[in-house]
């Protein structure tokens, strides 16, 4: 096309020549080349306009000094001076006008450039230009939106009156706010907006020009955290549940700057500085509570004196640091049971649940989920008494089973202080009196007494309510003391016992007395078992020690063993197999052994006896000879 212009030019501007320098013709027709010059401007080549405006005004004065000479001065030298003033201005003109092309030019590719919506529009509304982001976002190409009338194109909706906005877009020279557009497609986009006034250098409005952001995603993405943000602030006031955020920044901060974010460090930094947890209770804290937590604690508002969990929880309370030491960890949640403190110094026993952010977390909010536990700590004191009334009651039944037992065994020292007491007389009454052996006759008969006591003691403090005693125990002694109250039974019904106890066990934490009404009712359950059978009656019972260090109690008999259908069911309350049975011996049993933190099972194959299991665990201490 520039070939085509630059051809043009060249070959008007010869005939121009030709026909100005050759023929008679009266006029000014040097001013055509100002044609020439338009023409070499269509290449939008400076060089042209140059050239072109040069070879004109050099054509013209070779034309006129050709025609006239340098002595004549006339009409033809006024048209020869009017054809040089109309060929420069026009190629001033038309490099100045090139210069401002190339800038607009330049500032449109920048326009394009950029990421947001650009158009331009007249004060009619008549869009004059648009970029291509527009092009993009919009749907609609550059050659269908010029032209047309912006609002209708693109059915804007304004925040406000439209007359208003454009009121002081006149007397502001821009305006900035949010409103909505439709693209091509139909999709309403939300975008940021700022317009500005375009003026000419008189001060005359030539258009505006109109700066859009689609902002849709970012305002979709607000409003959906302000959502959830609510929905938030619902769950967390009307939950039933306590809720206590709390910020732990602080607690890491102090922890990173010791270099000690790590379980076995923390643990070790605390062996040494016990005094750093009421430090960092004092750093813990509380930034929110929901009115369930602020109902626990006793208070009807939000409480201003409350700052860190220092103010919450209990002088004496052990979680906090346990809670630290997951923190450490970077344990994702701890769980835990400790007691909030009330205003007016009462406890109030909760179990609580707290989840820890990772450490990239920039918010660090640490929430608390709380329960008050009073009911279920009362109802488990209620149970636990329900429970020790009936271990009570079962204990009597017991007894009464082992009367004939009890019986034959608080008559052996009796019989046994009758027979001493009698010696001593018969030795007292020869006529020479043997005071040794009277001597030896008495402290039989003291020796048996305390037999009898000790025996008599055993019995009451089995069949006591007294509180459970937790202390260290013999496992050796308790099964020893639990076969000699069954002693008589068994050999009543031709039970032979055998009690084999590996060496160097370890003591057990647990109540006496209730370990051996376990062993007690497992040994008088294996007697009634085999009762009325015809072949061998035998009673095992055996103490080892597991791999993993618990301590088990085995007892095994060679009875009819359990059916495969009662097995699921033997520990169940008030199932038995025996026609006068209560069916709580062994869910008593059962529920001791847990208490103890252990357990009870049973093995049995029907035809080949049974075999409880009692594994209870072991404590640090001096192994059992």
């Amino acid at each position: 096309m520039q070939f085509l212009f630059r051809a043009a030019a060249l070959v008007l501007a010869l005939v121009i020549a030709l026909v100005d320098t050759f023929t008679d013709f009266d006029g000014a027709v040097a001013v055509l080349y100002v044609v020439v010059v338009l023409l070499a401007a269509r290449t939008s080549r400076r060089l042209d306009i140059i050239v072109a405006g040069a070879a004109g005004i050099v054509l013209t004065i070779a034309a006129y000094l050709n025609s006239h000479g340098l002595n004549h001065v006339g009409s033809p030298t006024a048209r020869a001076l009017v054809s040089l003033a109309a060929i420069g201005i026009t190629a001033l003109l038309a490099l100045q006008n090139q210069h401002a092309t190339r800038r607009l030019a330049s500032q449109a590719r920048l326009l394009n450039l950029s990421h947001d919506m650009i158009f331009v529009r007249d004060h009619h509304g008549v869009i004059t230009f648009w970029n291509r982001t527009a092009e993009d976002v919009y749907g609609w190409p550059a050659n269908l939106a010029l032209g047309r009338i912006a609002d209708t194109l693109l059915q804007t909706r304004y925040p406000d009156r439209r007359e208003a906005i454009e009121a002081e877009l006149l007397a502001t020279g821009a305006w900035d706010g949010t409103l909505e557009q439709k693209t091509r497609a139909g999709a309403t986009l939300v975008l940021e907006s700022r317009w500005v006034l375009q003026r000419d250098h008189h001060g005359r409005v030539t258009g505006v020009m109109e700066t859009h952001r689609d902002v849709t995603d970012r305002k979709a993405a607000y409003a959906a955290l302000v959502s959830s943000e609510r929905r938030y602030r619902r769950m967390f006031d009307a939950s039933r549940i306590g809720v206590v955020q709390e910020d732990w920044r602080a607690v890491r901060a102090a922890l990173s700057a010791l270099g000690i974010m790590d379980g076995p460090a923390l643990t070790a930094h605390l062996a040494r500085h016990p005094e750093f947890i009421g430090q960092a209770r004092l750093l813990t804290k509380v930034d929110d509570m929901n009115p369930a937590f602020l109902a626990m604690v006793g208070r009807c508002g939000p409480a201003p004196g409350l700052e860190s969990v220092d103010d919450i929880l209990c002088d004496d309370d052990r979680m906090y640091a346990q809670s630290l030491l997951a923190f450490a960890q970077g344990e994702a949640f701890h769980e835990g049971e400790t007691e909030v403190v009330r205003p007016d110094g009462a406890r109030v026993p909760v179990l609580f649940t707290i989840t820890f952010p990772s450490a990239d977390d920039p918010d660090g909010a640490v929430l608390v989920f709380v329960v008050d536990n009073t009911e279920r700590r009362q109802a488990q004191d209620a149970l636990l008494l329900a429970q020790t009334e009936l271990a009570h009651a079962a204990r009597v039944a017991t007894l009464g089973e082992l009367t004939a037992s009890i019986a034959h065994e608080v008559n052996q020292p009796l019989m046994a202080v009758v027979t001493s007491g009698d010696a001593g007389m018969r030795w007292l009454r020869r006529p020479q009196p043997d005071l040794h052996e009277v001597e030896l006759a008495m402290a039989r008969i003291v020796s048996e007494g305390r037999r009898a006591s000790e025996i008599v003691k055993r019995i009451r403090a089995f069949l006591s309510k007294s509180p459970v005693q937790q202390a260290p125990l013999d496992i050796g002694t308790v099964i020893e003391e639990a076969t000699r109250l069954v002693a008589h039974e068994l050999t009543r019904e031709r039970v032979a016992l055998q009690v084999e106890i590996a060496p160097g066990l370890p003591p057990i934490t647990g109540d006496r007395i209730q370990l051996q009404q376990v062993l007690v009712n497992l040994m008088v359950n294996a007697s009634q078992a085999m009762a009325g059978q015809t072949r061998p009656r035998q009673l095992s019972v055996r103490a080892a020690r597991r791999e993993d260090g618990m301590v088990t109690i085995t007892v095994t008999d060679t009875g009819p063993g359990i059916a495969a259908d009662d097995l699921e069911r033997l520990f169940d309350p008030f199932f038995t197999t025996k026609p006068q049975g209560m069916g709580m011996g062994l869910p008593i049993c059962r529920t001791t052994a847990q208490a103890h933190g252990g357990s009870l099972a049973v093995d049995s194959t029907p035809g080949a006896g049974a075999a409880f299991t009692l594994t209870l665990a072991a404590t640090q201490g001096n192994p059992s000879a």
